[in-house]
């Protein structure tokens, strides 16, 4: 099976990424530089910036345009328990659409804080096709669903699930 080329936006947010690992989750880089090395506009830049570097995916962007412009990016981790409940509690409120759920479970994923398994689970649990009422019960009860599961499976030692094998 043929792999699609990845997009310019895809580049550029493997690129930021691999920075932010190298630099210890924090970069500071010139936009004309990046949108130079990637020969695009500098609104692409901010098009990844605004849609892939968000708080919700555990970053915080801090730009300022102009000749000695540069964009500051900083990924922040919930590796915390206490910390990521008190995320949780400040990004959910009584309502959360779907991809928000998702952002948020993906994140506790990629800061190590939930196993794939737990990944998989929760995404599962969160999912409209699961979750059959009307919005804006739906968005409630998933707000509910979400916080209660985080709450249970941060507050358990973690099982190493190669023991189960």
């Amino acid at each position: 099976m043929v792999k699609p080329m990845p997009s310019l936006s895809d580049e550029i947010e493997v690129f930021l990424k691999r920075m932010l690992e190298e630099a210890a989750g924090r970069v500071e880089i010139r936009r004309q530089r990046l949108a130079a090395r990637f020969g695009c506009a500098p609104s692409q830049i901010n098009y990844v910036l605004e849609t892939r570097f968000t708080v919700d995916r555990g970053y915080s962007v801090e730009s300022r345009r102009g000749g000695r412009g540069y964009i500051r990016i900083v990924k922040f981790s919930l590796s915390s328990p206490e910390w990521a409940m008190e995320y949780l509690g400040d990004r959910i409120g009584d309502l959360l659409t779907q991809p928000e759920a998702e952002a948020f479970i993906e994140r506790l994923g990629e800061d190590g804080c939930l196993s794939p398994r737990e990944v998989a689970l929760m995404k599962a649990v969160v999912d409209r096709e699961a979750l059959a009422l009307d919005l804006p019960y739906r968005d409630r009860l998933r707000a509910a669903l979400l916080r209660r599961m985080v709450a249970a499976v941060l507050s358990c030692p973690p099982v190493d699930d190669r023991a189960e094998q």
